[in-house]
This record gives structure tokens, C-alpha cells and sequence, in this order.
């Protein structure tokens, strides 16, 4: 029997064809560093680079390609962002459903900056109400970070409301998008962002060691790392132009070419669509779970908006060994535990257990649905 991958909010897999053909055509025929080089190799490489932030510009709807750098992934975007912003003495308001890309980096600043920071509770659905934030906001806040989606319950937060409470407070607004770029439509003009922090390697179906910032035109970070950029060579510091100035060091020109052809993927199928397909599949394993003796669905309730993710629990049985039956009994692939999100858990009121989470992408079939379905019918029977 086939794996049933069921682990799309950590890396989405398989990836269309084309990702995989463009790394593959990439390797073989042009492995050149971009940007250190006027030959035609390292232009084309240079090019890579550049398609790719055309297609992510309009995607996010960002003006300026320019004003998107790469990075590994979105715990290294979401550190450029905040160690780059971030000043001794600021407060950061951010919600209890973030991810420990975001926390750790704030309590480090608590300890060794004197930033104040304040965590804004949500329901144990991980609903947030936007007046909340307004009431923790304070004459030294510099900046509110706010995931799109959390990725341990689903639930899809407030940005568009955020900014607009932001802007009205010169206040700055960082949003995590590693749950909805790709699923959720994201305009950063419109919502208000400011630096939005996202992943390549989930729902804009790219390989890992991919992900990027974008940071607004008016915004100027300290970089997180400092090095050869290709450009200004001459010069001791770092270079103040855009993207050069946030990526130092050789790029992964490799899995920035199959990103590209993701979110072109992405783009050709509309985030409306993607998102419709993923809600329908939510709904149904939301519906059968709630169905079944001792089981207890997280997020929010059946019918409601959500992301791809469907986290439950089962009486009092450890989230880890539900996972290891349906891998090892079933061959359904979930993730069980903390999910990085303990916040997030002390929410829901299962940071002593965990949860299982369930979470589907753009290739989950129906049939695969089904398979989960009827596994944990038959665990939750034997395990009564």
C-alpha cells in the first residue's frame, strides 16, 4: 500500500513535474554561481534569481521584485526580520498562536535588548479579535507579528484588520505566511504588511532550503548576515541595494529555479481554487472525526474558514503513539506533538498530550481522506 502523505504543513510532496525539471535542468546545465560573474552562465543564473522574484512579486502583489530576498526557509526570513528591526527598548506585540520561529527570537531580545514583549491570547480555537492587540499596543511598540494561519489549529487570523490597526498607530506589521502562502490570497499593499516571511518548500510547492522576506520599500533592516553579495565588492560595508543588501553568500540557485516553477504552478490553478479543493477536504475529515467516540477536532468549528490543517485529539491517549500507529499500521503519514506552537497548545488546552495534526495540499485525494477516516475509527475502537 502507498504511503498516504498527510503532512503537508511541514513540506508539501509531490511536487508538480516541472519543479523537479527545472532543478534537474538547472544542475545539469548551469551550475554557475549567480551574481559573481559577467560571463553568460552566471547572467543566466542571475536570471533564476530574478524570474522567480517576478513570479513571487505577483503572487504577493509587490511592486518591486526587488524588495523580496531570498532565504532558507521562513525561521531565517522571520529572523532577519525581527533581529533586523527590532531596537533595544521596543515592545512586540504578537499573538499566543506563534510559532517558535518568532517566540524564541523575542525572548532572546527580552534577555539581552530590554525588548518588552506581550502575547496576545486567542480562544482556544485560535481565533484572535483585533481589539485585543489594539489594547496591548503602547507608545514603545515598534512592531506586531501575526501568523496568517496557525499552524498547530488552522485557524486563519485578522492580517487585513492588523494592518490596518497598524497603520493607524505607526506601527509595523510582520506577518508569518509559512501556512497560507500558496493557499491564501496575500496582498501586501492592501493588508497593510510590512515584511511578510514565507516558506518555497509548502504550499508554493518548492523544494526545502527555499523561503523569503519581502520588506517594504521604506523599511531598512540591519542584515542578519554580512558577506559577498556579488555587487560592491570594494566597499567594507554591506551594500545598501535591494536584494543584494539581504543575501550574502552564494544562493540556492538549484531550488530557487524549481520554487519558480511552483508558483507559477500556484498562479496557473489561483489560490481560490487551491484553497477551495483544501476546505472541501478539511470539511469532510472534520465532519467524520467529530463522528467518532473519544475524539476531540481542534480550530475552528465545522463550516468555518480554516486552512488546510485538521488537529485532534483522542481521550487520553499520547498524540505520538496515534502517529506511530497510522504510520506503522496504516501507512498515513501525520505529524503528532508540539508542532513548534506550544503557545498555541496552551490555547487549546492540550500542551500536556499534544495533538495529532492532519493537514492536506494541492496532490491530497479524497481517497486518501477516506483512509485516515477509517483508521482512526478502528484505533479510537480499540483504544476505548
Amino acid at each position: 500500500m502507498n504511503i498516504a502523505y498527510l503532512d503537508h504543513a511541514a513540506s508539501s510532496w509531490p511536487k508538480p513535474p516541472e519543479v523537479l525539471q527545472a532543478m534537474q535542468e538547472n544542475l545539469l546545465l548551469n551550475g554557475s554561481n549567480p551574481g559573481r560573474g559577467s560571463h553568460q552562465m552566471a547572467v543566466q543564473a542571475s536570471r533564476v534569481l530574478f524570474e522567480t522574484r517576478k513570479s513571487l512579486a505577483k503572487l504577493f502583489k509587490v511592486k518591486n521584485p526587488n524588495d523580496i530576498s531570498f532565504a532558507l526557509n521562513t525561521t531565517m526570513a522571520l529572523n532577519q526580520a525581527i533581529f533586523g528591526f527590532v531596537k533595544e527598548g521596543d515592545h512586540v506585540v504578537c499573538t499566543a498562536v506563534e510559532h517558535n520561529s518568532v517566540r524564541r527570537p523575542l525572548e532572546l531580545l527580552k534577555r539581552t535588548k530590554g525588548v518588552a514583549v506581550t502575547y496576545v491570547k486567542t480562544n482556544a480555537k485560535g481565533e484572535l479579535t483585533v481589539n485585543d492587540v489594539r489594547d496591548a499596543l503602547t507608545e514603545k511598540t515598534s512592531l506586531v507579528v501575526c501568523s496568517h494561519g496557525s499552524n498547530m489549529l488552522g485557524s486563519i487570523l485578522p492580517v487585513e484588520q492588523l494592518g490596518e490597526l497598524c497603520k493607524s498607530n505607526g506601527v509595523k506589521l510582520l506577518v508569518d505566511a509559512a501556512q497560507t502562502a500558496g493557499t491564501l490570497e496575500l496582498d501586501v499593499a492592501r493588508m497593510g504588511i510590512d515584511m511578510l516571511a514565507f516558506p518555497g518548500h509548502k504550499s508554493l510547492l518548492g523544494p526545502q532550503g527555499t523561503g523569503g522576506l519581502y520588506i517594504a520599500p521604506e523599511l531598512d533592516l540591519v542584515p542578519l548576515l554580512h558577506g559577498g553579495t556579488g555587487s560592491q565588492s570594494e566597499a567594507i560595508e554591506q551594500p545598501a541595494v535591494r536584494p543584494d543588501r539581504y543575501e550574502s553568500g552564494t544562493q540556492n540557485t538549484v531550488g530557487i529555479a524549481g520554487l519558480n516553477e511552483g508558483v507559477k504552478f500556484v498562479l496557473k490553478e489561483t489560490v481560490e481554487r487551491i484553497h477551495a479543493k483544501e476546505w472541501k477536504q478539511t470539511q469532510t475529515l472534520i465532519e467524520a472525526l467529530m463522528g467518532i467516540q473519544g475524539i476531540s477536532v481542534l480550530g475552528p468549528d465545522l463550516g468555518q474558514n480554516r486552512t488546510g490543517i485538521v488537529s485532534f485529539t483522542m481521550n487520553q491517549t499520547d498524540s505520538s503513539e496515534i502517529s506511530f500507529i497510522l504510520d506503522q499500521s496504516f501507512q498515513i503519514a501525520v505529524r503528532a506533538g508540539y508542532h513548534c506552537s506550544p503557545l498555541a497548545h496552551e490555547s487549546a488546552g492540550t500542551l500536556e498530550k499534544g495533538a495529532v495534526r492532519a493537514s492536506v495540499g494541492y496532490f491530497t485525494t479524497d481517497e486518501e481522506i477516506e483512509r485516515l477516516i477509517s483508521a482512526v475509527k478502528e484505533i479510537a475502537q480499540y483504544m476505548k
